[in-house]
Parts: structure tokens; C-alpha cells; sequence
């Protein structure tokens, strides 16, 4: 049986929890053949992992969103032939529609000599486009909203040109970009199958995002959302089964058009053995020591950990926050949160860098996630086989690990509001102030990772949906060429 994983934006490049979930898959099925294709923003990260790649992932395909137009580079350019009535359909129910025909927008991409710049200054996008301004947009300059239309579906248009290599199962790690080149993939090669297993809802994320966001103004942000909407529908659509990390997470998606049929829900697990050896706090140790494992980016918030901590501080001098993780993934968001220490004059504040978790986590008194957007952290889980108790924001599925879902194992910690600086420092103070409330809460979430997300309870489901699916399946490969470790440009 042939894998294909797709990944946006995280592994093998960054450290980080859905990276982590992928390795782990891969590494727990030794005997599946993977292959994985791979989405990042341009080439400047070609060929950079952040993981020692398993001996059973066999190729890697690289997508980049931010390129250049490829058809044509050989020196005998062939002229791109002219859209068929059909296609210009297809590519107005892209950019207009809602009911929008893939099957023949893929059908376009999959010839040799399409090409995106052709597309997006063709005539026939421009008179779509001239449509699409007189129903919704005509407040508005003609000239910009072409241009900033043609940079909205340049990215889209560069995941629809990707060759995705035959596989039996396609299985996407988001919807977005990803969900449509497994939609792609699942229409080329008949017989394959398609999964989809999302960590965040990839629609609502992105909306957040692109709500806050400075770089997109006004009417843009619509388009940008409703587009992220079509692509998640897509691969809603054609997927064979959709999974969800918690029950929230999967009603979401029913909302925002899976099929109830499909949707299943899926935890995480973890490797409990990994922690069952690990350092644990030296008995000399002064400082009550909260653990931040995290990427430090602006998703994660540390700004409001930093100032939580810098009061809580104030009223308990042993307290010492650690935060662990790589800092490069945003330099620029890294050294403001250095600037927010040094104004704050904030001390007992230590950043380690990337680093090994069983080596670090055992020393803590409590874990602590401020993020504003999550899935289901492996970080708090990695706390629980700790045996440490977790403070995090009400995002994801923090509020079910932390406090149960239908168990009776107790509270494992403290579910603080977003961005609420005053209630995270009464948060720290209060598991702090108190040893044996620290102590029990770390207890209690041990036991409900053992009874439900253990990494061989994650290891026997996905076992039997590659099984089911793989049974779907009837196409057979003959010919193929296995190419260890090489990264392919797509």
C-alpha cells in the first residue's frame, strides 16, 4: 500500500504539533510505503527539514504557492492553447459560483501545456472578472480589484498545476490547499481514495486570520474567506472520510458542509513510554518552574504569557517561566517578545530554543499554552504523561483535556479566556500557592491520558482506516520508481 500525505506550511520544515503528528504516523506504520507532498511559500525553503525523514517515507514533492510560471522554460516554448466553452464555465464557477465544477477545473490544470499566466491575462478571466465587479464590487476601482483577484487565485492555481504521484490513499493533513490537490489526485487516479484529517478547522482558522490581517483591506477579505470556504467544501466533498480531533471540532465541519456520513472523530495520542524515564525536578531546585513548549509565533500569544507571568512574578519571587521551542520560524515576532521582556524589565524569563521534550519537561511545576487558535495540543498531553498540570486558553479541544469529556478523572489543570492576562496570572499564582493542587491536577491528567490518548490507541484506528480504505481500492501500480529522500519539484 502507497501513502500520500499532504501538508501545508509544516512538516519536515517546522517543528511543531501537526509536524509531530505526521512523523509519528509515518514512524508508526513501518511496513506502509509514504510519500508526501509537501506545500510551503516559496523555494527559499527547499530541501530545509527540521526531521530525520523515516526510512519508509520514499519521495517528497514540493509545492510552492509563491513561484514562477514554469510551462514554456524549455526553449522551444509551446503556445498555450485557448479555453474550450467548458473550461471558461468551469473557471467562472471558480471565481463566481458556489456550486463550483472541479472536476473540470482539474481536468484544465492537468494539461501539459496550461499556463497560469495565461489563465490569469486571458481574456476570458478578464471578462469574468468584468462580471463578477458589476454584481458585487463596482464601488470599487476597477484596475485594483483585477490585479488583487489575479494574486488571490495565483496560490490556488499553483496547488491545481501540482502532478501528485500515484498512490493508494491520499491522505491530507487540512482542506485548503492541501484538500485540493488530494481532490485533484483522487480524480486523476481512479480507485484511490481520499482522507482528510484536520487538527484545526482550516476554513475557520484561516477567516481569523485573514479578519486580523493588515496585508488584505475591505472587500478583499471576503473573497479571500469564501475562497478558503469553496476549497474546504471541495475537499469535504470528495473525500472519503473526514476526521476530527475532538466531537466540537467534527461538528464544525458538518457545519461548514462535510457530509455527517464521513465525519468521525479521531484524538491523538501520544508515546507515554518516551516519558517514563525523563529527569525530573532536582530536589535543590529554588524556582516554581512553568513549562512553555511552543513555536514562538504570534498564534501562540506569548505576549500575554510574558505579561501574565511578569505580574505573577511579582507576587511570587520562586516563580521561573521557560519557554521552549524554535524562535526563528518569525524573527521579527521572536525579538518583540525579547523587547516586551527587557521594557518589562521582567526577570527568571528563559528561552532555551529548540529543544528535547523528555528532557525538559519532567524539571516543570505546570505547563502553560496562551495560544489564540489550537487544535488538540500535543503539548498538554505531553504534560499529562508528566504527570504535569496544564493552564491554557479556551481555544480547540483544551477545555475537554483539561476538565474531561464524559470521564471522571477530574480537573487536570486551569481553562483561562483568550488574551485575559489578569486571569492567566491569577491562574499561575493559584497552582503556585499550591503544591498539592499542582500535584493531584498533574495525577489526574495522567490518568485520562492513559484511558484515552495513548499513541497505540491513535496507532489501531488509523490502522483501520488505512485498512478500509485500502480495501476501496483496486488500482495497481506497476512500474514505480522509488526515489529515497529526493525532493521533487512539483
Amino acid at each position: 500500500m502507497i501513502v500520500c500525505m499532504i501538508a501545508e506550511g509544516c512538516y519536515p520544515y517546522v517543528v511543531g504539533g501537526v509536524s509531530s503528528w505526521i512523523h509519528s504516523i509515518i514512524r508508526l506504520f513501518p511496513n506502509i510505503e509514504f510519500k508526501l507532498i509537501t506545500i510551503v511559500s516559496d523555494r527559499s525553503v527547499s530541501g530545509k527539514f527540521a526531521y530525520k525523514l523515516p526510512d519508509n517515507l520514499t519521495e517528497i514533492h514540493e509545492v510552492y504557492l509563491q513561484d514562477v510560471d514554469w510551462v514554456g522554460r524549455h526553449k522551444k516554448r509551446k503556445r498555450p492553447v485557448n479555453l474550450n466553452s467548458e473550461e471558461v464555465e468551469a473557471l467562472r464557477s471558480l471565481v463566481i459560483g458556489e456550486d463550483v465544477d472541479w472536476m473540470t477545473v482539474f481536468r484544465m490544470f492537468n494539461r501539459k501545456n496550461i499556463s497560469i499566466d495565461h489563465i490569469l491575462m486571458s481574456p476570458e478571466f478578464l471578462e469574468i472578472t468584468k462580471e463578477y465587479y458589476s454584481m458585487r464590487f463596482s464601488d470599487i476601482t476597477f484596475s485594483d480589484f483585477l490585479w488583487t483577484l489575479r494574486s488571490i487565485y495565483l496560490p490556488l492555481f499553483f496547488a491545481l498545476k501540482c502532478e501528485p504521484p500515484k498512490a493508494d490513499i491520499y491522505h491530507c493533513v487540512a482542506t485548503g490547499y492541501a484538500g485540493i490537490i488530494g481532490s485533484k489526485a483522487f480524480s486523476m487516479y481512479p480507485g484511490s481514495r481520499l482522507l482528510i484529517s484536520e487538527h484545526g478547522i482550516y476554513t475557520r482558522e484561516r477567516e481569523e486570520e485573514i479578519i486580523k490581517a493588515k496585508w488584505v483591506q475591505g472587500v478583499y477579505k471576503t473573497i479571500w474567506i469564501e475562497q478558503f470556504r469553496k476549497m474546504s467544501q471541495c475537499a469535504y466533498y470528495y473525500a472519503d472520510l473526514v476526521t476530527a480531533l475532538f466531537e466540537h471540532a467534527q461538528t464544525l465541519q458538518i457545519e461548514l458542509g462535510c457530509p455527517i456520513n464521513k465525519a468521525i472523530v479521531t484524538p491523538n495520542g501520544i508515546d507515554v513510554e518516551r516519558f517514563a524515564d525523563i529527569p525530573q525536578k532536582d530536589s535543590g531546585d529554588p524556582y516554581i518552574n512553568v513549562g512553555a513548549i511552543l513555536r514562538v509565533t504570534p498564534i501562540k500569544d506569548l505576549k500575554t504569557m510574558i505579561n501574565a507571568f511578569y505580574y505573577a512574578h511579582q507576587k511570587q519571587p520562586k516563580l521561573k517561566l521557560w519557554i521552549m521551542g524554535p524562535d526563528d520560524e518569525d524573527p521579527e515576532y521572536a525579538a518583540d517578545c525579547r523587547e516586551l521582556i527587557k521594557a518589562l524589565q521582567a526577570k527568571n524569563i528563559v528561552f532555551t530554543g529548540s529543544i528535547r521534550t523528555e528532557e525538559y519537561i519532567g524539571r516543570m511545576d505546570m505547563m502553560i499554552l496562551t495560544s489564540i487558535s489550537e487544535g488538540q495540543p500535543l503539548t498538554i498531553l505531553e504534560g499529562f504523561a508528566a504527570k504535569k498540570p496544564c493552564i491554557a486558553t479556551n481555544v480547540g479541544n483544551c477545555y475537554g483535556l483539561i476538565y474531561g469529556e464524559n470521564d471522571s478523572f477530574g480537573e487536570a489543570g486551569i481553562v483561562v479566556p483568550v488574551m485575559n492576562i489578569s486571569e492567566i496570572t491569577r491562574a499561575i499564582l493559584k497552582l503556585a500557592n499550591d503544591p498539592e493542587l499542582t500535584r493531584r491536577m498533574g495525577e489526574n491528567g495522567y490518568r485520562r491520558l492513559m484511558n484515552k490518548y495513548k499513541s497505540i490507541y491513535m496507532e489501531e484506528t488509523y490502522r483501520k482506516i488505512y485498512k478500509m480504505l485500502g480495501k476501496l481500492s483496486s488500482v495497481e501500480y506497476t512500474e514505480e520508481i522509488f526515489v529515497p529522500k529526493e525532493v521533487k519539484e512539483v
